[in-house]
């Protein structure tokens, strides 16, 4: 907003003339609002996809998907008892935080949330590793380009990945002959690759042989196909690398799942777009 008041280049790009009155600040929070409920970052990354010279590369019978941590933008000091205790308030009425002493406390997503962020659930990646307030961001990837083509962002669970897939998968599926889906050990469940092979998806997930028996077997595993759909499917993280780093959401800067959803949208489109025009270069 500042610049605007004085960089010309600035007034052009947004269709302003020399004399006339910059906007005031909160216009930029009016017009986030209309573009959540418009679902225009969905919107966005449909139409970046459907420019014909994009669409020439994409592939419309494999895919891959995966998952990657958000971190919210909240600290793991808010993440309070739902039932605050007693004492909560301070002499005057108003609400603070109480004193607490977190020390040996087990703190639970289904007894705790965060004060700053309720949508934000505290997640630990690994064994040893420091727990966090975050989400997931899920994203449907074709094999040919490696281009993202459907983005979700859901609340951390032990089944938001797969559920996150199956929705996504669910609109490329409608073909007559069988598409495929490459994942992780994460993926690797008798019900998540029942549920593929009923809306024909052959389900090209990584074996999960932990102590237990894998639901993909030597039907599927004995097929060129899925040797490259393992080898292919790890692209994915380069997207979610970008997305991290150039794109900024190694942390977000928004509150709230439909905000962070949108971003993350918006970021995947980009990295579209930045990845388009090389390949575009590549195939003329």
């Amino acid at each position: 907003m500042e610049r605007l008041e004085f960089d010309l280049l600035f007034r052009w790009f947004v269709g302003m003339g020399v004399d006339d009155p910059v906007w005031d600040h909160s216009t930029f929070s009016k017009n986030r609002d209309r573009l959540l409920d418009g679902e225009i970052a969905a919107k966005f990354l449909t139409a970046v996809l459907a420019q014909p010279r994009v669409k020439r590369l994409l592939s419309s019978e494999h895919f891959s998907v995966d998952g990657t941590l958000i971190e919210a933008w909240a600290s793991v000091k808010s993440f309070r008892p739902k039932e605050p205790p007693e004492g909560g308030g301070n002499s005057e009425g108003r609400q603070r935080n109480a004193p607490v002493d977190f020390k040996g406390e087990k703190r639970r997503n289904e007894t705790h949330r965060s004060t700053t962020d309720p949508d934000a659930r505290l997640y630990r990646k690994g064994p040893g590793m420091e727990a966090k307030l975050c989400f997931i961001g899920h994203a449907l990837m074709e094999n040919r380009s490696g281009l993202i083509v459907d983005t979700r962002l859901t609340r951390v669970s032990g089944h938001a990945e797969r559920l996150a897939a199956l929705d996504m998968i669910q609109g490329f599926a409608d073909r007559p002959s069988a598409i495929t889906l490459g994942g992780d050990k994460g993926y690797d469940a008798a019900d998540f690759v029942e549920e593929l092979r009923a809306i024909k998806v052959r389900p090209h997930v990584a074996q999960n042989t932990s102590g237990r028996r894998s639901a993909i077997d030597k039907r599927t595993t004995r097929h060129p196909g899925y040797v490259a759909s393992q080898r292919i499917r790890k692209r994915i993280e380069e997207a979610f690398g970008w997305m991290k780093t150039v794109g900024g959401l190694r942390k977000t800067k928004l509150r709230g799942l439909p905000k962070v959803d949108w971003v993350f949208s918006f970021v995947a489109a980009a990295y579209n777009l930045v990845r388009a025009p090389k390949l575009i270069a590549v195939t003329i």
